[in-house]
C-alpha cells in the first residue's frame, strides 16, 4: 500500500502545455496504471495535439472547473464531479476553454503507451492526416511524420 498527498508531489521539469502536472504513478509505485494530475489555466490543454493512444485506455476525472474534450463527434464539456473515458483508438484532446482554473485527474492503462497517433494538418501536403511519432535515439529527437506524404511535420528535442 502507498499513500501520498497530491499537493506534496513536486512537478518535474516538463514541457507540458498544462500549468501544473503532478505525476502520481511513481509516487504510488504503480506498474500498470498511469496517474497524473493536471492543473489548467484558461487556454491550457492536457496534451499538445488532438491524438489517440492505440494501446491505452484513458479516464479523466474533472475535480475543479470545466474541461472541453475535442472528440471525433465534437466538443464534450466535462465539469467538476464528472468523468469521461476514451477507449484505445479514440481521438481526443482536453482543453480548459473556461475563464477559471481547472483540475483533472488522468488515468491510463496500461501505464506505458507507445502507439500514439496525431490528427492534424500536414504543412507539406495540406491535408488533415494521421501523423505518427518516431524516436531518433541518436539525435535524441522525436519526429512527427505524415502518413500520407511521409514529410516530417515537426521535431521535438528530448
Amino acid at each position: 500500500m502507498e499513500k501520498v498527498r497530491i499537493d506534496a508531489i513536486e512537478q518535474p521539469p516538463t514541457s507540458s502545455p498544462a500549468d501544473v502536472v503532478r505525476p502520481l504513478s511513481d509516487a504510488l509505485g504503480t506498474t500498470d496504471l498511469a496517474i497524473n494530475q493536471f492543473e489548467l489555466e484558461p487556454g491550457d490543454s492536457i496534451g499538445y495535439e488532438y491524438h489517440r493512444h492505440l494501446d491505452q485506455e484513458e479516464v479523466f476525472v474533472v475535480q475543479q472547473g470545466t474541461v472541453t474534450f475535442e472528440t471525433e463527434s465534437g466538443g464534450v464539456e466535462v465539469s467538476a464531479g464528472e468523468v469521461i473515458r476514451f477507449a484505445p483508438g479514440e481521438f481526443q484532446l482536453g482543453r480548459n476553454r473556461s475563464e477559471g482554473r481547472a483540475t483533472v485527474l488522468a488515468f491510463g492503462a496500461p501505464r506505458e503507451t507507445e502507439e500514439i497517433e496525431y490528427y492534424r494538418e500536414c504543412p507539406e501536403c495540406g491535408e488533415e492526416t494521421v501523423q505518427v511519432p518516431e524516436l531518433d535515439e541518436g539525435s535524441k529527437r522525436l519526429r512527427i511524420r505524415c502518413t500520407e506524404c511521409e514529410a516530417v511535420t515537426s521535431e521535438i528535442a528530448l
